[in-house]
């Protein structure tokens, strides 16, 4: 990094900064000063609104109890947005304690009743509306499926045959979720198995979240797509919070939801995944 950019951060006496990969967001770095470490991330050519979300939802999960990365510093450096967060110590831990874990994030209530969040979810290839809404289907199909629909669509990713196949699961999760009882709750929002880990003493934590006030099957659905949690975690996380009856059905509509997201942010590569999803959907 610039050592003139460098200097702008709010701490003192840095000793070194090393890149950390595995993001596909922002750039991510390793802060060691003479008294302790520090987890930078920077997002290039941004203001440092861009992280006004993620501090948030990080914010919430600490009044919730959450393990998660503390806030420490925020701001924009020569037009790069900056979060600084204290450094967790990676170790090994138990499945069945992040589902634990887990179902207490999500035993948390909305504090308005309503589903959505403070701030608009804000990535680098789409941005969702999370206003206050009474309604989960308006936000999670009018407003992040149709969406994500629309782009994909748009950039030639799908076809009109492809949108017409999604109009038809459309008005099957339409009229599954108006059966369903949604409640707003405080999910993750993108609990793939990259964001969480266990620390030095064996404790679960939560990272990068994209957090609002949703359905929790949202979360639970996302970590079925792309693995990394056990038996032990499913099986803790139904003991703590068991999910509704008929919730296998409604899984698939967010495996759909996150496979969309793939394909808007990475192209064709999740093409047939989506497409296989769908037919799920309709043949469920």
């Amino acid at each position: 990094m610039d050592k003139n950019w460098i200097k702008k951060l709010p701490i003192d006496q840095i000793t070194d900064i090393s890149p950390i990969q595995g993001g596909d967001v922002n750039d991510a770095y390793q802060v060691v000063t003479t008294k302790q470490r520090y987890f930078l991330l920077v997002q290039p050519n941004h203001p440092k609104s861009f992280y006004e979300s993620e501090i948030a939802g990080l914010n919430a999960f600490e009044e919730a109890g959450i393990k998660a990365p503390r806030v420490i510093a925020t701001g924009e450096i020569n037009g790069d947005a900056f979060l600084l967060l204290n450094f967790l110590e990676k170790g090994s831990g138990s499945q069945r304690e992040l589902g634990q874990l887990v179902a207490k994030l999500h035993k948390t209530p909305s504090p308005n009743g309503q589903f959505g969040f403070d701030y608009p979810y804000s990535g680098t290839s789409i941005t969702f509306d999370n206003s206050y809404t009474d309604s989960w289907i308006d936000l999670f199909v009018n407003r992040r499926l149709d969406k994500l629909a629309q782009v994909i669509l748009e950039k030639g990713l799908w076809t009109e045959q492809d949108r017409t196949l999604y109009k038809k699961a459309r008005e099957i999760i339409v009229a599954t979720l108006e059966k369903h009882d949604s409640k707003p709750e405080l999910i993750h929002g993108d609990l793939w198995g990259g964001n969480y880990m266990f620390l030095s003493d064996g404790s679960a934590a939560l990272i990068d979240p994209a957090a609002l006030y949703g359905d929790r099957e949202l979360d639970f659905g996302v970590t079925t797509v792309f693995g990394g949690f056990s038996s032990d975690f499913y099986e803790a996380y139904q003991e703590a919070y068991p999910l509704a009856p008929g919730y296998q059905k409604r899984l698939e509509f967010y495996r759909l939801y996150y496979l969309m997201v793939h394909v808007n942010k990475f192209g064709a590569l999740y093409a047939n995944s989506v497409q296989n999803a769908l037919e799920t959907v309709l043949n469920t």
